[in-house]
């Protein structure tokens, strides 16, 4: 039996990673990209920067070429600038819309095409509380974000009508990640579990057509809201 074919663009060390791992757990055959590859990934992740176009597409193709068009593709990339206004230099407005939408572009530009050829699938994409608002000390980040649930409602759009889900996840809370454990001093407890979520994305790619989902908010117990 032919496992379907899932990919988790953004694979990183964390919620890209626990993605992968999960899909695979639950009958997919997950296939992580990344720009560097996580130690101890290589059989499952491959090393890919989403930015540049020719790069995503050579290496889209051969995917698809080899697996077959994706049932569930999950966009999970993310450049996180920190930063005062008047610090925030034009590179770091630049690097998070390249990060995070223009990494989205070549990534649907790659992927969707053959999964209406296929028959459909599921499109999701990582967003954030930033997504919605912008914080302060927040400028470069939030207006990526935005920008990037405002291609993902023109993609729904597009492409809903020809069978491929769209979906938009707002995680409107912090990740429980080393590299967020290290950032925030939050209790675990009040952390977004990679493996709930995973969770979440497996149950809007088993949605039928007639209930789709378009855009999901999930938060922490007792987050504000």
């Amino acid at each position: 039996m032919t496992h379907p074919f899932a990919l988790v663009a953004g694979a990183g060390a964390g919620l890209g990673q626990c993605l992968v791992r999960t899909f695979n757990d639950s009958g997919y055959h997950a296939v992580g990209l990344n720009r560097s590859v996580p130690d101890g990934t290589v059989e499952t992740t491959q090393a890919l920067d989403l930015t540049d176009a020719s790069a995503t597409a050579h290496v889209l193709s051969e995917l698809l070429r080899a697996h077959g068009a994706p049932r569930l593709v999950v966009h999970n990339t993310a450049k996180l600038v920190i930063s005062d206004f008047e610090n925030t230099s034009n590179a770091d407005f630049e690097a998070t819309w390249r990060s995070m939408v223009l990494s989205a572009v070549n990534l649907a530009r790659g992927v969707l095409p053959g999964m209406v050829a296929a028959g459909g699938g599921t499109f999701i994409v990582s967003g954030a509380t930033a997504s919605l608002r912008g914080g302060r000390n927040f400028a470069a980040f939030a207006s990526a974000k935005a920008g990037l649930r405002a291609l993902t409602q023109s993609l729904a759009r597009e492409y809903g009508p020809k069978g491929i889900h769209v979906v938009h996840v707002i995680l409107d809370g912090i990740v429980d990640t080393a590299a967020s454990r290290a950032l925030h001093a939050l209790d675990p407890a009040r952390m977004m579990q990679p493996e709930d979520i995973a969770k979440a994305y497996l149950a809007l790619a088993d949605q039928p057509g007639s209930t789709w989902t378009h855009e999901l908010d999930l938060r922490p117990m007792g987050e504000a809201f």
